[in-house]
C-alpha cells in the first residue's frame, strides 16, 4: 500500500481477543497508531514485541498500538489459542485474530512481523517489516507526533492497557522440564523463575525473584526473562534465559546465579569462535543439552545450533547456516527452522524444528538429516512411517532410557507422540488426559513428566499403564 493514503477501517471479520469493543481507526485521529502484524509462533515477532514495548512506553501519551495476529498453523485459527499467546507474552494492547488474512491483504503486508504506521490524520506513513526496527520506529513516531502538535491536531491522553487475563494459578505457562533421579526442575516461564521440586511436586527451592529482569546474584535476588531449557552438569544448572538472550549458570551448592554466555540484549552472533562468550549478544537461546565437554544451544532466533566449550569457555557455531529451512547435508550448509528442543543420545543430537514441524538429526560427523517432517508449510497430525508423519509445531523431545524412543510434545496438536529411533515412525500416545499446548517433556525409566503449558500445570505419566497424575506444584 502506498504511503500517505488514508488507512482503510479494520475489517469486521477480525476476531477481537482481549477487548469487548473493537477499536475504530477513525476515532483514533490525533494519535499515531501502530498496527502490529505478527504471528504467535514466529520468533522474529517475539523480538519485535520487546522493541515495541520500549516505543509504546516512551510515547504513551500519543501512541496507540493495535495487534493483528495472522495464523500460520491451523491451531492458530482458533481465537482461544491465540489469546493464550497474547497472555503468555504479556501483550496489553488490543489484539485481533485475522484468521483469513483479510487485514493482512488490505494493508499489503508481506512478512512477519510488520508494523503499519498511521499518522494523526489516519494516513499510512509507512510500513516497516522485520525485527530490529526500534530506532526507526522511534524516529518516525516522534516526528509524526511533533508534526501533529505543531498543527494543533495532537490528542494527548494515555491509552489504558487491556487484557483478558489467565486465571491465577501456582504455575504460569511452565515450559521446559529437567528431571534427575532425585529432583524435577521446572522453568516456570510466565513467572520468570526456576523451581526445584520433588518428583511428587513439592517445591524444594525457588531460583529467581519471579519478576522479569536480568540480574545475577543469590537465588532470591536473581532475575530471569522467559527461562526455557535447562541442563545439569555436576552441581551446575545451566538455563537458556530466552527473553534475556543469554545462558545463565546456577551454582546449586553456593546458591549463586551468573551469566556464562550472552550480554542480556538481543544480537546476531557471527559464524566465528568467541573467546569471551559473555561479550556475545545471543539470539533467543531456547534449549540446552550436555554433550561431553560441550553445552549445545538451540539458538532459535537464528535457526542454528551453537556450542559452548565448558573446558575452554569458547563459544562457536555447531551447525546451521542461519537461514530458515530444512536443508540436509553437511552441518555448515544445513538449515533449521526455529530449533526449540534438543536431546543427545549415543553421540547423536536430535533437534526439534518447531517452525518446520520436524525432527532433525545431527550425527557425530556433522551431517544433518531429517527424521520426520516434510517442509516449512507441511504440517498436520498424521502417524505412521517416516515419510507419512506430519506434526504441527512440536517444541520438545526427550529420549527414553534405552535410547530407542524419542518422546515428543506435538504442541499445536495438543498431543504426546513416540518416535522410533530404529525406523523413524511416529505414533500418538493415547491418554484420557487433556493436553493444551504442551511444550516441555522429560523422562525417567517408566515415567514421563510433561509441562502442560497452556493449562499452567505439570503432570507425571506412568508409561506402563498410562496413568496421569497432576503434580500440585506450589499449591
Amino acid at each position: 500500500m502506498a504511503a500517505q493514503l488514508i488507512a482503510p477501517e479494520l475489517p469486521p471479520t477480525l476476531q477481537w481477543l482481549n477487548v469487548q469493543q473493537a477499536p475504530v481507526l477513525d476515532k483514533l485521529r490525533g494519535r499515531v497508531v501502530l498496527l502490529h502484524f505478527f504471528n504467535a509462533a514466529n520468533v522474529n515477532s517475539l523480538h519485535l514485541l520487546q522493541e515495541l514495548r520500549i516505543v509504546e512506553a516512551k510515547y504513551h501519551d500519543g501512541l496507540s498500538v493495535i495487534g493483528i495476529h495472522t495464523p500460520k498453523f491451523d491451531h492458530e485459527r482458533q481465537p482461544a489459542n491465540v489469546l493464550k499467546a497474547v497472555n503468555r507474552h504479556f501483550i496489553r494492547y488490543p489484539v485481533a485474530n485475522d484468521a483469513d488474512w483479510v487485514a493482512w491483504r488490505q494493508f499489503g503486508i508481506q512478512a512477519w512481523p510488520s508494523v503499519a504506521v498511521l499518522d494523526a490524520e489516519g494516513q499510512v506513513a509507512g510500513i516497516l517489516a522485520g525485527e530490529g526496527q526500534r530506532l526507526q520506529l522511534d524516529s518516525l513516531v516522534s516526528s509524526l507526533l511533533d508534526d501533529a502538535a505543531n498543527r494543533d491536531i495532537r490528542f494527548y491522553e494515555p491509552m489504558q492497557p487491556v487484557s483478558r487475563p489467565e486465571p491465577r494459578t501456582a504455575l504460569s505457562f511452565p515450559s521446559k522440564l529437567l528431571v534427575t533421579e532425585s529432583a524435577l526442575f521446572v522453568a516456570d516461564s510466565g513467572h520468570n523463575r526456576i523451581l526445584e521440586c520433588t518428583h511428587d511436586g513439592r517445591i524444594i527451592r525457588q531460583i529467581g525473584t519471579g519478576t522479569t529482569g536480568y540480574l545475577d546474584g543469590k537465588f532470591g535476588d536473581a532475575a530471569f526473562n522467559d527461562p526455557q531449557g535447562m541442563a545439569l552438569i555436576k552441581d551446575m544448572l545451566y538455563v537458556a534465559d530466552r527473553g534475556n538472550h543469554c545462558v545463565r549458570r546456577i551454582h546449586m551448592i553456593t546458591g549463586e546465579v551468573d551469566t556464562v554466555a550472552g550480554t542480556g540484549v538481543h544480537g546476531h552472533p557471527a559464524t566465528q569462535e568467541y573467546g569471551d562468550p559473555r561479550q556475545v549478544a545471543l539470539n533467543s537461546p531456547w534449549d540446552l543439552v550436555a554433550a561431553g565437554e560441550k553445552l549445545l544451544i538451540a539458538m532459535a532466533g537464528q535457526h542454528q545450533i551453537w556450542a559452548l566449550d565448558l573446558s575452554r569457555y569458547r563459544l562457536n557455531l555447531f551447525s546451521g547456516t542461519g537461514k530458515i529451512g530444512r536443508d540436509d547435508g553437511d552441518g555448515m550448509f544445513a538449515t533449521f527452522a526455529k530449533p526449540t528442543g534438543l536431546a543427545y543420545v549415543n553421540q547423536v543430537l536430535y533437534v526439534v524444528d518447531a517452525d518446520g514441524s520436524a525432527i532433525r538429526i545431527v550425527r557425530s560427523d556433522g551431517r544433518v538429516q531429517t527424521l520426520v517432517g516434510a517442509g516449512l508449510y507441511e504440517f498436520g497430525d498424521v502417524d505412521g512411517p517416516p515419510a507419512q508423519v506430519r506434526l504441527q509445531y512440536p517444541t520438545d523431545i526427550a529420549a527414553d532410557a534405552n535410547g530407542q524412543i524419542l518422546w515428543l510434545v506435538d504442541t499445536y496438536n495438543d498431543k504426546l507422540k513416540a518416535v522410533s529411533l530404529r525406523g523413524g515412525g511416529a505414533k500418538s500416545i493415547k491418554l484420557t488426559y487433556k493436553f493444551h499446548q504442551p511444550s516441555g517433556i522429560a523422562s525417567l525409566p517408566g515415567k514421563l513428566f510433561v509441562a502442560n503449558t497452556a493449562a499452567h500445570e505439570v503432570v507425571r505419566i506412568d508409561t506402563s499403564n498410562g496413568q496421569v497424575t497432576r503434580l500440585p506444584i506450589g499449591e
